[in-house]
C-alpha cells in the first residue's frame, strides 16, 4: 500500500500491546471493533495521503482550519476559489466517508459542513480505487471520527483576529454509562466570508456567519457488536462580495451597492450496527443528508446583468450501505457489499428580467425530481507470495435519474513489496459517475426569449453519466529511518467527461459534459523526520483536456460551442505544476513552531481556457505553546497566513464556466486561546 504519510506518528508495536493491556475493558473493545471495520475497506493499490489528529493540531490554524484548507496539504489538491478544491484534475467528483459509512453528496457550496475538530484521522484515497468506492471517484475524504473512550476530555476555546473573524468553539468526549461520547459545536463571523472580487479586503458585503455541530455516540452491545448514531448539522449565510466599477447596461446602478446573499444549509446522519465473528467482519448502515443553497439577489443585478434570479437547490437523500469482509483462508480474503440511495431534489428559479419594451418581467422555472442509485460490489485480495497481493474486484451500479444509465465495473490492483524499503503497485479502474442531480438546471431556456435573460444558446441535453477507464502506477521508498520517498502516476481516458461552471452571478454550479475528456498526470513525495522536526513536500504535474460540449449547450456562446467542438481544450481547473510544503518544530516541551507553503502556476482564463493566471506562492506560519495556570491545562496559539502578502488572483472572471473574478485573502493574522478539562 502506497502512503504519503504527512506526520503521523507510529508507536513500536510492543509498547502499543503493554499499552492495551492496562487501558479499560470499553477502550480495548472499541479499539478491536476499529481495527475490524478498516479490515472491511482496505485502500489496497490506492494512494492514501493521511493526517492524524497531532498533524492537524500541529498545522497553522490547527483545528480551526477548514477541511478543505486540511485537504491543501496533500499532493495532487489544487486550490480554486469559493472553497473547491481539485484533485488530480477533477472538479469535485469526491466522496466524504465518516467512520466507513458514505455521506450523500450535498448542494455543496463554500461553506464547510464539517467541523476539523471532530476528526481524529483524515485520508484521501486516489488512483485505482478498489471495488469498494463507486460514483464519486476522483477522491474519497475518509473522516475517521474522534473517540470518547480513546480520547477523552473537553475544551473550550476562541480565535479571533484578522477581517473581524471572532471563532468560538466548545466540545467533550467520555464515557456515559457505557456510551462512548463526543460532541462538538463551532462559531464563525468574519467579514471575508468568499474570496473578493477585487485586491481590495474586505470587499463590501463580504460578511459571513457560519455555525457547525456534530455528536457521536457509540456503544459496545457485545464483545464482538457495536452501535454507533452520528450526527450533524451546519448553517452558513454569506454575503456575496460587491465588484465596483461594473456598466449598467439594462438601466442605472451602482455596482459597488449591491447585496446579494447565499444561504447553505445542511444535516446528516448515520445509524450503524458493526461486528466482527472470527473470520468475518461486517458493517451495516442507514444513512441520511438533507441539504439546501438559497442565492437571494439584490433587486437591482438586473441592471447590470440583464437579469436577477432567486436560486434554490435542495436534496434530500436516505439510504443504506452494508459491507463485509470474510477471510477465506491465508491467501484469500473476500469483500463485498452493496449500497442503494433514493434522493429527492428541487432546483428552482424564480428570475427578473426586461422584456423588450425595458419593463420589469418575473419569470419561473421549476424542475423536482425522485432519483435512485444502486450498487453492489466483490472482489478478493489474494496473497500470491509473502511480497506480491493481488486485489481484484468486479462492481455494478446503475443510476435511475433524470438520464438512466448502468454499468459493469472492474477494478484490478497488485502491490509488490519488492524489498523491505520499496514497495510498486499497479491499478486499472473502470469508473462510472452520475451527474449531481440537484445541480442541474431547469431546461426552460424558450420562456427567456426576448427578454434580457435569454442564456447564450439553446436549452442543450441534460448531462449524462461519466464513463472512464483509469490507471495508475505508484512506488514507495523508505530510504532510511528519517527519509520516506514516493511517486504516482496516472492516466484516464474518459466518455461524457463531466465538469461544473459558474454561469451567473449566484454561487451555484451547473454540470456539463466534454464528449471526450482526458486528465494524466505524475506526484512526487517526500518526507523527512528526525528528533523534533518533521518536513513533507510534494510536486505534481498535472494536465486535464476535454473536447466538444455535449450537454447544458444553453450555456455557453455559439463560436465557443463550435471552438470546443473541434478542438481540445484545457479544463477551467487545469493547473500544470502545483507543489506543498510542511514543517513542525517541536521547539521545546510544550511548544511548537510549524509552516506550510504552495506554490500554483495558475488556473486557466480567457476565451476557452486558452490562457492562464498568473503563478503564485503563499507561506503560512503558526506558533502555538502549551501551559499550566489556574488549575488547568491551556494553549495559546499564533498563526500567520500569506505571510508575504502575495497579491494572487486565482481568477479574472473569463474560462469556462468561470463567473467573476476572485483574490485570495492577504496577509491575515489569528490568536487563539484554549483551555482543556
Amino acid at each position: 500500500m502506497r502512503r504519503h504519510a504527512l506526520l503521523l506518528c507510529v508507536l513500536p508495536l510492543a509498547s502499543a500491546a503493554a499499552q492495551e493491556a492496562e487501558l479499560p475493558e470499553v477502550v480495548v473493545e472499541a479499539r478491536r471493533l476499529n481495527e475490524a471495520r478498516s479490515r472491511i475497506s482496505p485502500t489496497l493499490g490506492a494512494a492514501v495521503s493521511s493526517l492524524d489528529r497531532k498533524a492537524i493540531e500541529a498545522l497553522p490554524l490547527g483545528a480551526d482550519a477548514p477541511l478543505n484548507g486540511l485537504l491543501l496539504q496533500f499532493p495532487g489538491v489544487v486550490q480554486d476559489s469559493f472553497g473547491e478544491i481539485h484533485v488530480r484534475g477533477e472538479h469535485r467528483n469526491l466522496q466524504y466517508r465518516i467512520n466507513g459509512v458514505t455521506i450523500p453528496e450535498g448542494v455543496q457550496g463554500f461553506g464547510a459542513f464539517l467541523d476539523a475538530r471532530a476528526v481524529a484521522r483524515l485520508d484521501l484515497l486516489t488512483g485505482a480505487l478498489p471495488a469498494q468506492f463507486g460514483y464519486r471517484t476522483g477522491g474519497v475524504v475518509d473522516v475517521t471520527l474522534r473517540s470518547g473512550a480513546a480520547d477523552p476530555g473537553g475544551w473550550v476555546g476562541v480565535s479571533a483576529g484578522s477581517f473581524g473573524t471572532v471563532q468560538p468553539s466548545a466540545g467533550w468526549a467520555g464515557v456515559v454509562a457505557g456510551w462512548d461520547v463526543f460532541a462538538t459545536g463551532t462559531y464563525r463571523q468574519s467579514t471575508l466570508g468568499i474570496e473578493a472580487p477585487t485586491a481590495r479586503q474586505p470587499p463590501a458585503n463580504g460578511f459571513t456567519e457560519q455555525g457547525r455541530g456534530l455528536f457521536s455516540v457509540s456503544r459496545v452491545l457485545a464483545p464482538d457488536t457495536r452501535l454507533s448514531v452520528i450526527g450533524g448539522a451546519s448553517a452558513n449565510r454569506f454575503g456575496i462580495p460587491s465588484n465596483p466599477g461594473q456598466p449598467a447596461e439594462f438601466g442605472a446602478g451602482d455596482s459597488a451597492l449591491l447585496r446579494a446573499r447565499q444561504w447553505e444549509r445542511n444535516q446528516f446522519g448515520i445509524a450503524a450496527l458493526q461486528g466482527s465473528s472470527g473470520a468475518f467482519d461486517w458493517q451495516v448502515a442507514g444513512f441520511g443528508r438533507n441539504s439546501t443553497t438559497h442565492y437571494l439577489p439584490d433587486a437591482n443585478e438586473v441592471a447590470f446583468n440583464g437579469i436577477a434570479t432567486d436560486y434554490r437547490r435542495r436534496s434530500a437523500a436516505l439510504g443504506v450501505q452494508a459491507d463485509g469482509a470474510y477471510r477465506l483462508n491465508a491467501g484469500h480474503t473476500l469483500r463485498f457489499g452493496l449500497m442503494s440511495m433514493g434522493e429527492r431534489t428541487l432546483a428552482a428559479n424564480t428570475s427578473t428580467v426586461l422584456d423588450e419594451a425595458g419593463d420589469p418581467l418575473l419569470l419561473g422555472t421549476r424542475r423536482a425530481r425522485t432519483t435512485f442509485l444502486h450498487g453492489a460490489w466483490v472482489q478478493d485480495e489474494w496473497r500470491v507470495t509473502e511480497r506480491l497481493t493481488i486485489n481484484a474486484g468486479l462492481r455494478a451500479d446503475h443510476a435511475d435519474q433524470a438520464v438512466r444509465a448502468g454499468q459493469l465495473s472492474p477494478r484490478l490492483n497488485a502491490v509488490f513489496r519488492a524489498t523491505d524499503a520499496t514497495t510498486l503497485s499497479l491499478g486499472y479502474a473502470r469508473y462510472f459517475t452520475p451527474p449531481a442531480q440537484e445541480l442541474i438546471q431547469p431546461a426552460q431556456a424558450a420562456i427567456f426569449a426576448g427578454t434580457t435573460g435569454a442564456p447564450p444558446g439553446s436549452d442543450g441535453q441534460l448531462p449524462r453519466p461519466e464513463r472512464s477507464h483509469y490507471l495508475s502506477a505508484g512506488i514507495a521508498h523508505r530510504w532510511d529511518e528519517r527519509l520516506t520517498l514516493g511517486a504516482d502516476a496516472w492516466f484516464k481516458e474518459a466518455r461524457d467527461m463531466l465538469d461544473l461552471g459558474q454561469f451567473g452571478r449566484a454561487i451555484v454550479f451547473t454540470p456539463f459534459n466534454y464528449r471526450q475528456g482526458r486528465t494524466y498526470g505524475a506526484t512526487a513525495t517526500a518526507q523527512w523526520r528526525s528528533g523534533p522536526l518533521e518536513l513533507t513536500g510534494s510536486l505534481t504535474l498535472s494536465r486535464a483536456t476535454g473536447r466538444d460540449i455535449r450537454s447544458s449547450q444553453f450555456a455557453f456562446e455559439a463560436e465557443e460551442l463550435a471552438y470546443i467542438r473541434g478542438k481540445w481544450v484545457r479544463t477551467d481547473h487545469d493547473q500544470l505544476l502545483t507543489a506543498t510544503a510542511g514543517a513542525v518544530w517541536r521547539a521545546w516541551e510544550g511548544g511548537r513552531v510549524s509552516a506550510t507553503a504552495y506554490f500554483g502556476n495558475g488556473l486557466r482564463r480567457g476565451f476557452a481556457n486558452s490562457e492562464k493566471q498568473d503563478p503564485y506562492a503563499t507561506l503560512n506560519l503558526g506558533i502555538a505553546h502549551g501551559f499550566e495556570a489556574l488549575g488547568g491545562r491551556w494553549e495559546a496559539r499564533l498563526d500567520v497566513l500569506n505571510i508575504a502578502d502575495a497579491r494572487v488572483q486565482l481568477r479574472d472572471g473569463s474560462g469556462i464556466g468561470v463567473g467573476a473574478p476572485q483574490f485570495l485573502p492577504r496577509r491575515a493574522a489569528y490568536a487563539a486561546l484554549t483551555r482543556f478539562f
